[in-house]
């Protein structure tokens, strides 16, 4: 298993340079990964390719990027000009957002979304692959090509937690990007419709890169609580709230990793045990170098 950082995103003038030190600092402590959100700050493509770009030896990802408010065709240029900016180190993370964005800020439609998914990566996925797309769907048409560099190489991951969804990342993706689901959901309920959905397709194996809250302390209770407060939001969610049913919790503070090292070594472990390939650590305690120290041995 893999072990990545996901970077919160940083604010103020500087933002860029954080970011891009931040990246840094990631990749000289040896992480696979660095992944960041594109919610209401940055635009996570454009960060990565500004502040990763000088940043060599590290895998960047999105996640996620929301596919409703840009066309299938917008969003591979964007990916392939990122990916060509960064020497083909872009992992594409998509994703459909939830109703009250979609609908409620956008005004975009927010019915049948796996059937959205299912076109959308009808027209992405041939483009970043340097094809051409010729799709007339019921919410998306396309007739074009690009010469974009930067095609071919580029993992595209979609945030898949329901079975439809699922099965759209690993028949048609290269995986999924999950947030805010256990051990327990992915050993009974993500790995083995990806997986299935992967194999049936006569695909590769698929990535599930699983993000979480960690924290290495001696206090888990407190440390729990903590990420029950910085991340509550997520538990009102309904996706989110699904994977939490699923796994018998009561919110955001009960999947996250939290205890001393033996303990989180041990969490750790079940999720690879699970089918993690790509664990995603979201630091939540500043100036936490207890954890980071941890992480590092990981490597």
């Amino acid at each position: 298993m893999r072990v990545g950082l996901f970077i919160t995103e940083p604010k103020g003038p500087d933002a860029l340079g954080k970011l891009r030190d931040r990246i840094a600092r990631g990749a000289d402590d040896g992480f696979s990964s660095a992944w960041i959100s594109n919610i209401f700050g940055l635009d996570a493509l454009t960060a990565l390719a500004v502040a990763g770009g000088a940043v060599p030896g590290i895998e960047l990802g999105t996640a996620v990027v929301p596919s409703y408010p840009r066309h299938p065709a917008a969003l591979a240029q964007q990916a392939l000009t990122v990916n060509a900016a960064l020497d083909g180190r872009l992992a594409l993370g998509i994703g459909l957002s939830h109703r009250i964005v979609i609908e409620d800020m956008y005004g975009y439609g927010f019915d049948r979304p796996a059937r959205h998914m299912r076109e959308y990566l009808s027209v992405l996925l041939p483009l970043v692959r340097g094809e051409r797309a010729d799709v007339d769907g019921e919410t998306l048409k396309a007739h074009v090509q690009l010469s974009t560099p930067g095609a071919g190489d580029m993992p595209v991951l979609i945030a898949a937690l329901a079975p439809r969804m699922l099965k759209l990342a690993g028949e048609k993706a290269d995986g999924t990007v999950l947030w805010m689901t256990g051990p327990k959901t992915v050993a009974g309920h993500v790995a083995p419709a990806v997986t299935e959905a992967a194999r049936a397709a006569g695909r590769p194996a698929p990535r599930i890169v699983c993000a979480l809250p960690v924290c290495v302390t001696d206090d888990a209770e407190a440390a729990r609580a903590r990420a029950g407060e910085v991340f509550a939001g997520y538990g009102d969610l309904p996706s989110y709230r699904a994977m939490l049913d699923r796994e018998g919790a009561a919110g955001p503070a009960d999947v996250a990793i939290a205890g001393n090292e033996d303990e989180v070594a041990a969490q750790l472990a079940a999720l690879a045990e699970a089918g993690v390939t790509d664990f995603v650590a979201a630091e939540y305690v500043r100036d936490d170098d207890r954890t980071r120290r941890f992480l590092k041995t990981l490597l």
